[in-house]
């Protein structure tokens, strides 16, 4: 019976699409005509041909086209990977980005007046939008990669150099996917537990392994288990780093963990999972995917890139 139920609206969807682009389309070819046509049916002008549409018309029929076979795509994306609703498409990216700030509570000594990264746990924006980032890179999962890639969801990854020293082209793969490489430390250590010059070392080695590894040294760093302190701070904008950002959920492949209250969703709120298998997990990382999407989704949510907002 569910099954049934989401056919039909999957196909009341696709109705309204055609519906939409017809009403496009015909309204651009009526003012082609109010604008450019001739009352008496004379000749064609120069350039153009009898019984051929005007070029803005056919552009339109084009950009019509592939709105059409891009939202058949994502419609057969969902029903592949076992969505229960197909994503809902981000917004475009804020024009003006908005200003990030430390969290409060979250600040170090002298943090504003050290110019320190701001640590911060969700994007200030009004848009129906949450962020997904990925932490260390132990699994390595093909299927993960493809599935992302099908349905055009964007995330960021927080890598660890330990974990995926093994596998460095697959990060590369990710990449080359659109999606940006961040800072996670050389080893994962506890960093308040470490001396400044060995702290210096975790987060500096890192950027420089990305560096070299993917043409790019980062400008965001997450500390490992959200832990930092003054001298991690200051070690990591010494190290190039300009934003820590943390997290308000994290997902799982069997729940959800909470930072606020409410233990609910916000929009510009950011959400952690980890690259994980069946060797630590009750799932795979597409059944971590299915999970954070058919709740965001069923919320009202899109998934953005935090990078567009920062």
């Amino acid at each position: 019976m569910g099954a049934v139920v989401q056919n039909d609206k999957i196909g009341a969807s696709r109705v309204g699409l055609r519906g939409g682009i017809a009403l496009l389309v015909l309204t651009a070819i009526v003012a082609g005509c109010a604008e450019g046509g001739d009352p008496e049916g004379g000749d064609p002008a120069p350039g153009q041909q009898a019984g051929q549409a005007a070029p803005p018309v056919r552009a339109l029929h084009s950009y019509a086209e592939r709105l059409r076979a891009e939202q058949a795509n994502r419609v057969a994306a969902a029903r592949s990977w076992g969505l229960r609703k197909v994503p809902l498409t981000p917004p475009p990216p804020p024009a003006k980005k908005p200003r990030i700030t430390t969290r409060d509570g979250f600040e170090v000594r002298d943090h504003e007046e050290l110019g320190l990264p701001p640590v911060f746990t969700s994007i200030p924006t009004r848009d129906k939008v949450v962020f997904l980032t990925i932490d260390d890179g132990a699994e390595k999962d093909p299927r993960f990669l493809r599935m992302m890639s099908e349905l055009r969801i964007p995330y960021t990854a927080f890598l660890s150099d330990y974990l995926i020293s093994d596998d460095y082209p697959y990060f590369k793969k990710m990449q080359a996917a659109g999606v940006t490489l961040n800072n996670h430390t050389l080893h994962h250590p506890y960093l308040p537990g470490l001396s400044y010059r060995q702290q210096k070392h975790e987060i500096c080695g890192m950027q420089q392994v990305i560096g070299e590894r993917y043409g790019r040294r980062p400008v965001l760093f997450r500390p490992p288990y959200g832990n930092y302190n003054r001298d991690t701070l200051i070690a990591a904008k010494s190290c190039g780093v300009t934003y820590a950002p943390l997290w308000d959920e994290e997902v799982f492949v069997d729940h959800w963990e909470y930072r606020e209250w409410d233990q609910d969703l916000h929009p510009g709120d950011i959400v952690l999972s980890h690259f994980r298998g069946r060797g630590e997990w009750k799932g795979t990382m597409p059944d971590m995917v299915r999970r954070f999407l058919n709740k965001v989704t069923a919320q009202g949510y899109a998934v953005a890139r935090l990078e567009d907002y920062l």
